[in-house]
């Protein structure tokens, strides 16, 4: 757990001075729990960017603690605007937290974190980031970008296996959360922060087999390099954003909002269509295309990372235009 701990600060570019890894047994939403938890002053707030189904579910963690919270909605899908950002931060004083979810992979955008944690740091707002789904996939620097609390898990661009998640905290915003009041007894960063320096051990029954698959991932990112894992999901992404497009598929957001790791696509309009069948027969020969979250359209997303690489992706695509023509869908 040490050495995961070390090199799991290192991947998010800190300083193993400045910066620490608390390791929490779960899902990523307990990273996101802990830290709303257990960093927010009774006096002070929370804002909250909420524009998909993950900064939705920051804000309702906040509201199960009962936390002073500033909600800056967007619809799902909307590009953040910061002047509407920076207008509802400086009439809310009481604010003392700002949270961000990096790759809203409800929709595959790749929210503005630089543009965000610029923003923070002129207001003097400590930063949280959940950084769930893009930690290893692409660039990403808490220092660079002043990030109090980066939030993580095992089982994204990472590729290890679900149940281990993790929060990579500036050690002196970490100490300073210390004297707040307890809100969780198992999921106090704090807490854990300290048990772990104490003593080397979380505090509770750790996942030891999901621990030594992250070492071993871990190993694997090393061995490939972090700019060749994010240019091989790159070009993942390219391959199947320029399928898509041959295919007559359109996607939910323009492309230099999306992420390289997942792409939200708009349904077929065909009678033909239907998006539980297209699923089982891919599915029968091998690819696993996910359900969409929006309310508003009719969707699907395919992500395109773990081990695989543009070959397993032009596959999947020659898969899909076979499988379309079998049930006869027009997708134009």
């Amino acid at each position: 757990m040490r050495q995961v701990r070390q090199d799991l600060v290192q991947i998010a570019g800190g300083d193993p001075d400045l910066h620490t890894c608390v390791l929490l047994a779960g899902s990523g939403t307990a990273a996101m729990d802990a830290v709303l938890n257990s960093v927010i002053p009774p006096d002070r707030g929370v804002a909250v960017i909420n524009n998909g189904a993950y900064g939705a579910r920051l804000a309702d963690i906040a509201r199960c603690y009962q936390l002073p919270l500033v909600e800056i909605n967007f619809a799902w899908g909307e590009w953040p605007d910061r002047e509407r950002i920076h207008q509802t931060l400086t009439s809310h004083p009481e604010i003392s937290h700002l949270a961000l979810v990096h790759h809203e992979t409800s929709t595959g955008m790749l929210n503005p974190l630089a543009e965000i944690a610029a923003l923070a740091q002129d207001l003097g707002l400590s930063l949280i980031v959940d950084a769930i789904s893009s930690l290893g996939g692409v660039p990403l620097d808490v220092q660079q970008q002043n990030i109090d609390y980066l939030l993580c898990t095992s089982n994204k661009c990472l590729q290890g296996m679900p149940g281990l998640a993790w929060v990579i905290c500036r050690r002196e915003a970490l100490e300073q959360s210390r004297q707040l009041p307890r809100r969780s007894y198992y999921l106090n960063l704090y807490h854990q922060y300290r048990h772990f320096e104490a003593n080397g051990q979380m505090q509770f029954t750790p996942p030891v087999q999901v621990i030594y698959a992250l070492a071993q991932a871990l190993r694997e990112f090393r061995t490939e390099g972090a700019l060749n894992r994010f240019a091989r999901y790159r070009q993942n992404w390219q391959t199947l954003m320029d399928g898509l497009h041959q295919l007559g598929f359109k996607t939910l957001l323009p492309e230099p909002q999306q992420s390289p790791l997942l792409t939200t696509v708009l349904e077929p309009d065909d009678p033909h269509y239907s998006f539980n069948q297209l699923h089982d027969v891919l599915y029968q020969r091998g690819f696993t295309i996910y359900p969409g979250k929006l309310h508003t359209d009719r969707t699907f997303r395919l992500a395109n990372i773990g081990a695989i690489d543009h070959k397993d992706i032009k596959s999947f695509l020659s898969t899909l235009r076979e499988v379309l023509q079998e049930l006869q869908i027009r997708v134009n």
